[in-house]
């Protein structure tokens, strides 16, 4: 199931009927706040004091106690840990990205979509914006679990994981060889989504990236914002919710159809 940002949410089934904390700076943590109103759990958020107006907001409608965290999603993600304790000894359960293991079981979602609406086709090559990386994790997941199924055979499109010039450490640890990515110092970009210094993931979208031939590549957020305008003059529609791109675009004169 996605939410209205793209993100899939991940089973209730597997929550525990105890208190549930999430630190996240991104739109991912909505679906866990409509879990939350559906179920009756309690969320606390750690969000970075950079977080989207509009997902703060929207979290503390839901219910979620909000405490906002100088710094990037990292600190926010610190500083829970800090104050909670450790996850499962304090009754709660740490919701973070690749910190529990549904979140890439709903991500791996969009590899069955693409390869159903192209006839149980590949295509050549798929462009992935990467803050957490567990899109890359999850659709390089469910390839393999397609070819073990026999819906299609060995070959895998070419994985490029794409993030912002502000905050790069998968591209860089891809330039220098590396099988992991070290953290990304003072990370700055409009796209709060790719605002992620350091993956727990990183060693797995690297190598899905190295053994998939593709590549790491970083834009400037003017190129997101060229991109997005010509998107929106083709589909003759809005295609990007994010609120900082929003801001973005309306501080540069606007670049919408």
């Amino acid at each position: 199931m996605r939410d209205g940002n793209g993100h899939r949410t991940v089973p209730l089934s597997g929550y525990p009927s105890a208190r549930e904390t999430f630190g996240s700076g991104r739109a991912a943590h909505r679906g866990t706040r409509g879990h939350r109103a559906h179920a009756g759990l309690d969320v606390q958020l750690f969000l970075p004091e950079t977080t989207p107006a509009p997902f703060i907001h929207e979290a503390k409608r839901l219910g979620a106690t909000v405490q906002l965290v100088p710094g990037s999603i990292a600190e926010a993600g610190r500083i829970m840990r800090e104050t909670l304790g450790p996850a499962g000894e304090n009754g709660w359960f740490d919701m973070s990205t690749l910190r529990e293991p549904f979140r890439v079981e709903g991500k791996k979602t969009m590899a069955y979509e693409i390869v159903e609406q192209l006839g149980f086709r590949l295509p050549d090559v798929i462009f992935y914006p990467t803050g957490g990386g567990t899109g890359i994790i999850g659709m390089w997941k469910a390839f393999d679990e397609m070819e073990q199924l026999g819906w299609i055979g060995s070959a895998r499109p070419r994985m490029i994981s794409v993030q912002a010039t502000g905050c790069a450490p998968i591209v860089r640890a891809w330039e220098q060889g590396s099988s992991t990515a070290e953290a990304w110092g003072d990370p700055v970009t409009a796209a709060s989504g790719l605002r992620v210094p350091k993956s727990l993931g990183d060693f797995l979208i690297l190598a899905s990236v190295r053994d998939s031939d593709g590549a790491a590549v970083a834009v400037s957020d003017e190129e997101m914002m060229q991109a997005v305008a010509t998107a929106e003059i083709l589909l003759g529609q809005e295609i990007y919710s994010d609120a900082y791109l929003k801001a973005y675009r309306q501080k540069a004169g606007g670049a919408s159809a």
